[in-house]
């Protein structure tokens, strides 16, 4: 049995890091997560991932410090550590369900997520600095892009943790819930988004993702221009014109994704 346990239901993906106590990530772990991410933007009938950990305190410590100091590789593709932290042209959005401390890399794998929902007890942190290396699987480049700039250098200059309520005042978290309710509220918001029109929603994120670093106007440039797929496949899909038929005649529309 790998370390990453793989369950489906209807379109969602529900991915679990099953490693205590601390929920590391090695390097095959790593690998088994970017195989199913990886499977998870080339299957059509999924369109959102949830993933989590095992156990109610650890979402992942992050890198296996115990592994990497016994000769453990850092060949962590597909997809880079964790799977995700550099899988850049995935436009399926994924959910992180944090249901402990979320410390390393395993903030960083949260960080490369879209949505961030956290049982009341969950902690972040980059303590990279005390280790002797730096936060580079996304945490210096993610981080101060969704932090104030001041608190953001704080947690990577210290290591100090943000708490779950902290971290959702900052907008960095969009939902704090009793742990019981993590994996229901994750779910709800995955049921949510699935419902939309599955080409808008990847159309969304892929805009998202690639204008989100410009000013707005080059953003519009990039919109006109015809250059983000996700996009040119919504404009004249079928989805496209059931949206505005479904409103006229009062009904719920169906998706067909094309």
């Amino acid at each position: 049995m790998g370390a990453v346990q793989s369950r489906r239901d209807g379109g969602i993906l529900e991915l679990r890091i099953e490693r205590p106590p601390a929920n590391a990530i090695d390097s095959r772990t790593s690998r088994e997560l970017g195989e199913s991410f990886a499977a998870f933007a080339e299957d059509d009938d999924l369109g959102v991932a949830i993933v989590t950990g095992t156990g109610d305190r650890f979402f992942s410590a992050g890198w296996d410090l115990k592994a990497a100091a016994a000769g453990d590789s850092e060949d962590f593709e597909p997809g880079g550590f964790a799977g995700l932290t550099e899988m850049f042209d995935l436009d399926k959005p994924v959910i992180a369900a944090v249901n402990g401390y979320a410390a390393g890399g395993g903030f960083e794998l949260a960080l490369a997520c879209d949505l961030i929902v956290a049982t009341e007890g969950a902690r972040f942190s980059l303590p990279e600095v005390n280790r002797g290396f730096v936060a580079d699987a996304g945490g210096v480049l993610r981080l101060p892009k969704r932090l104030p700039r001041a608190l953001a250098m704080e947690m990577l200059l210290t290591g100090e943790p943000l708490e779950a309520e902290g971290a959702a005042r900052f907008g960095l978290v969009n939902r704090v819930v009793e742990a019981a309710e993590l994996m229901p509220v994750a779910r709800g918001l995955a049921e949510r988004i699935n419902a939309a029109a599955p080409l808008a929603v990847r159309a969304v994120k892929a805009i998202v993702d690639a204008t989100v670093h410009l000013p707005v106007p080059a953003g519009y440039r990039l919109l006109r221009d015809g250059s983000i797929e996700a996009l040119a496949r919504v404009e004249g899909s079928a989805d496209a014109a059931e949206g505005p038929r479904a409103f006229a005649e009062g009904r719920d529309p169906v998706w067909r994704g094309e």
